[in-house]
Order: structure tokens, then sequence, then C-alpha cells
């Protein structure tokens, strides 16, 4: 027989948890938590992604919020995982997934009970999370519900499938509602949820073919995480997918969901900026393709350029006098074309490790000059290690727990998992100590998945050029020690020189609001604010919610991050076009 104990203590919170939230009771809400407690909110109670950290702040904010929502319906999800023992964080806790419903939409929640030692250890709550699933009235046509096709099926004196599919994507009678710049996994993953929500997307990228943005770089480029954390929405990978996608493999699939999820694409599109207008409540936009120029006046512009925007090309004294090639990694192609040849590469993030593992195996002389302390864990396992969870369940059930992480637990969580990966790459790490490389292991030890999220770089999958550095393959020498730059290289401060004939700058990419400025002036860049990083918070500043600026949005990342935070994105700019939210950000 099956135990089910644990779903009846998580249904008897949830059942408790509503009962307050019905009165609202504060002090009864107050008692369902722990005192270090955190509730995140995707959109469900507050319209925005916030989290509150300590149970009175959360019982406050819920007390606030509940009378304009009216949550209720809390029941464990079937067809879902069922409550369980886990250990998150270090801590053990029973994780229940539930669904519940709000006066304008129904959603799905994590909850996280844990025995109170305080009051006879009674099960309470260290982390809750309540997401937007879907909007009453407006749900995604999917399954049982997706169109008949009707409009091209039965009536054949009509314009066929073909003839639909060239009239929306060709624009010539309207406009597009939102316009996505950036043809990568975000814009695909947005424009794709906006779809299923009926609002009308244009996607514009400038590179000629979709999928060149993967495609065009370096030539031995593989995703650095597993196939199975990457899907896009609504249609995952092959399952006789390799484990690391080629690049090639990934543009060409791209290309391909473009087609199938009937995007609105215009490739060899430049985005040339724009201004909004208050009063209409639209944009003014100018796009540039084949020779001609297109004003269009969509209502939300979606940011979608990506972590890595413009490249960073720093002000290093004295590099003009170099007489050679001269590339920023981001224009970097293959290591065949340098045979032979001569190369020093600026930069010990994954980029830089790649170009001079893949120049080394070419045959070139390669020198990789370290500029600041670098994180470097081997790819396998210790890289895999954040991504544990997606080797079993679903992925819908996954994509939820992921969400439901608090930013302070996920940060311990990274600080354990960089302990244990420091154990298993030791004999790697005291080898590139021996040869002079400063490692470091990111802010309080969170490892690389925080130094992603704050500055979009700083780390090393080492897929082997770790290796070779070890081994001396690979010279190496730090930036501090460069005198200065001459017609030929680099001339030491002890008197040697590293002859060169290719400097590649894998220097990294400015952050996104340079691109906000770049397009919109400073005023507007100026009101919106840093993109990307935490700040002083627990969320992404400007990343997938509503801006300073109404109708302006920002989302990137991982295709994880894109596929699970699109959805929220999405749900949000459907809400404003129906009249259910505003389009000004407002915390309570």
């Amino acid at each position: 027989m099956l135990d089910r104990t644990k779903d009846i203590s998580a249904q008897a919170w949830l059942d408790e948890f509503e009962r307050a939230l019905g009165q609202p009771d504060r002090a009864a809400l107050d008692r369902l938590f722990l005192v270090d407690s955190f509730w995140r909110d995707a959109l469900a109670l507050s319209w925005n992604l916030q989290t509150i950290a300590g149970r009175e702040a959360i019982a406050h904010e819920l007390t606030a919020l509940v009378p304009k929502v009216a949550p209720g319906n809390f029941k464990i999800a079937p067809n879902r995982a069922v409550p369980r023992w886990v250990t998150r964080a270090g801590t053990n806790n029973i994780e229940a997934i539930f669904n519940f419903e709000t006066a304008i939409g129904r959603g799905n929640g994590i909850v996280r009970l844990v025995p109170d030692s305080a009051d006879g250890d009674r099960l309470k709550a260290w982390t809750l999370l309540t997401a937007l699933d879907e909007l009453k009235g407006f749900e995604e046509q999917l399954g049982t519900t997706r169109p008949r096709g009707q409009a091209y099926s039965r009536d054949f004196r009509g314009p066929n499938w073909l003839d639909l599919r060239k009239a929306s994507n060709d624009y010539t009678d309207r406009d597009p509602v939102v316009l996505v710049v950036g043809g990568g996994q975000a814009g695909l993953a947005i424009a794709a949820r906006l779809k299923q929500l009926k609002v009308d997307t244009l996607i514009v990228d400038r590179w000629p073919r979709i999928g060149d943005n993967w495609r065009k770089r370096y030539h031995a480029l593989t995703l650095h995480n597993q196939v199975q954390v990457n899907h896009l929405p609504y249609l995952p990978f092959p399952p006789n997918w390799p484990v690391y996608i080629p690049k090639d493999k990934l543009a060409n699939w791209f290309e391909a969901y473009v087609d199938a999820m009937e995007l609105n694409y215009w490739n060899g599109t430049e985005f040339a900026g724009g201004a909004y207008d208050d009063a209409k409540g639209h944009w003014t936009v100018t796009l540039r393709r084949d020779g001609t120029t297109r004003t269009m006046h969509p209502r939300h512009v979606v940011m979608a350029t990506g972590v890595s925007g413009i490249a960073n090309m720093p002000d290093i004294p004295s590099l003009e006098n170099f007489k050679g090639t001269l590339l920023h990694s981001s224009r970097y192609d293959d290591g065949e074309n340098w045979k032979g040849k001569r190369a020093i590469v600026i930069g010990t993030g994954n980029s830089g490790h790649d170009i001079a593992q893949d120049l080394c195996s070419s045959g070139a002389e390669v020198t990789l000059v370290q500029r600041s302390p670098t994180l470097v864990t081997n790819i396998e396992p210790s890289a895999q290690l954040a991504y544990a969870t997606y080797n079993e369940g679903t992925l819908e059930d996954n994509d939820l727990i992921a969400t439901s992480m608090p930013t302070p637990l996920a940060r311990k969580t990274h600080v354990m998992l960089t302990e244990q990966s420091k154990e298993l790459d030791k004999e790697l790490l005291d080898g590139l100590r021996r040869v002079g490389f400063k490692l470091d292991f990111g802010e309080a030890g969170t490892g690389w998945q925080f130094k992603y999220l704050t500055r979009g770089g700083g780390y090393y999958f080492n897929v082997g050029c770790s290796n070779l550095i070890v081994e001396g393959a690979i010279k190496l020498t730090q930036f501090a020690d460069i005198e200065g730059f001459t017609a030929e290289g680099a001339r030491m401060k002890d008197g040697s020189s590293v002859p060169a004939d290719l400097i590649v700058l894998s220097t990294g990419y400015k952050p996104q609001e340079y691109l906000v400025r770049k397009l919109f002036g400073d005023a507007m860049a100026d009101r919106v604010g840093p993109v990307w990083g935490f700040g002083d918070g627990f969320e992404l500043r400007n990343m997938y919610a509503r801006t300073k600026q109404p109708g302006l949005w920002f989302i990137a990342g991982s295709l994880a991050q894109c596929r699970i935070n699109s959805k929220y994105l999405a749900l949000q700019i459907k809400a404003i076009e129906e009249g259910l939210l505003g389009r000004e950000v407002v915390t309570t």
C-alpha cells in the first residue's frame, strides 16, 4: 500500500493556508511559516516576479494582496510528482506541487514543509512558490483544444495555409503588437509563447539566416550543458540528439523551429532604434531591411539580444602597435586558418579557453593571457551538478522546481556544489595552480552559476584546455606581466617577448544597458537602469518583467532560462493587452 502520509500532510497545510487567506488572517498565516522562510511569487498574486523573506513579511504581503486576487482551491496537483521527502539547499523537507486558482487565472506552485522544532515539530512552510500558469478565458490552444484549421481546410476557394503564413509574415497591412529584437533562443521562446496567446508578434534579427547567431560562432563550439536542460517551449529536441549539442545543429533547429511554430521572423533586418509615445501607448521604431526602411508602431518592444550583446573591446595601452590580425572572440572562426602560426588569446573565460584549444589543436602556437582569477571546473561531472534535477522527472516539474528556489537558497546550494566540484576537480586545480593559473570560485564561493547571473562570464567548463595548460602545450602568462604590445606581439616586463600573428580578445560583452542607451537614448537608459544581475534584490534586474519604461521588456539567458521565463513575460504582455494589468510597475 502506498504511504499517503506526505500527501495528507501537504494537503492539510494547503487547506489551512487557504482558510487563512480567506479571512485574511495575518496571525494564522504567520503560524504557517518558519521564521526564516521564503515566498516567491511569479505573477499569480502580485503581478510581479518577487521574493519575500521572513514569515512576518510574508504574512504582511499576503494579507495586503489576497483581497485583490481571491486565491483558492489549493489542491495537490494530479499527474505531477507526488509529495516526497527531498533535500534542497542542505535541508530535508516535504516537497509538494499544487494547483490553485485566482479571480483571473489558474496557477501552480510548490510548498516545502519542514518540522518546526520550536512548535512541537508542526510542519511549516520553508519555501512557497505561487506561479501563474494561464489566464481564464485566454488559455493556450494545445492538445485537445488545438486549432482545427477550418479557415483553409474547408474553404477550397480561399487562401490555403501557405498563403495565410506569407500574409502573416509580410506585415503589408498592419504592424505587430509586439516587436522582438533578436532571433536567438530568447527571441524564439517569447515569440512562441505569444503566438500561443494570440498576440501578433514579429521577430527581427540582423543575421542573414535564422540560427546564424549560433552558426557564425567559432567552429568547434558545442553547448556546455546537457541536452535535457535545453529544450525550447512546446517542441523538445528529438530523443536521439547528442548530450552536448553542436552549434550548427542548434542553429538548424532554430530554423526548423521558426517554421514549425509558425513564427513571424524577418532576418537580415537591423533594428535602428525607437521612441515611445506615452499618449498613444505605442512605439515608433525604424527597421532597415533589403535596402529599405520601414517604420512600425508596436505596442511592445522585447529586447532579446542576450547577455552577450555588444562586444567589450577594452582600451589596452599600446595594443594599437600590433600589426598582425586583431579580433574580438565574437569574430573568431576556425583554428585551421592559423595552422603553423602564433597566437595570443587574452581572456580566460569559456570562449578564451575554447579558442586557445581550437588554435592549439589546429597546429598553432598559443599563449593564453589571464587578466583576472577565473573559476575552472570540469564539464563532467562537476559542471553538470547544478542540473541533477533534470536527470529525473518531467521537464514541466523540473522547470517549476527551478522557478521555486529563492535566490538566497540557490546561493547556498551553489556554495555546496562548488565545494563538491573542488573535491572532484582537485587534481586539475592543483595542476593549474602549479603553472601559475589564478583560480577563484565566485563571490562567497557561489560558483559559476552566480558568476553567470551577475556578470555573464568569468568561468571555464574544462573540455581539455586546462589539461593542455598544465601540460605546457598551451603557454600561460599573466596580463600583469606584459609591459606592452609591439608590431610583432607582446613585450614582457622581464625583457622577453611573445611573438604573434593573431591576437584574440576574449574579453566578454558590455552590459545590456549600453545597447539601450545606443538604441533609445540616455534618458530612457537612465530611467530603466541596470539590466541583468541582482543589485540589492533577489530577482534579476529588469528581466522578464515590466520595467520603468512602459512597453519595453528584456529576456535573456540560457535556453532553460528563456524557456521558463518566457511564459511569465508573455502572460504579462497578454494581460496588458486584455486590460487585466497596467503597463506601469506597481509594488505593494
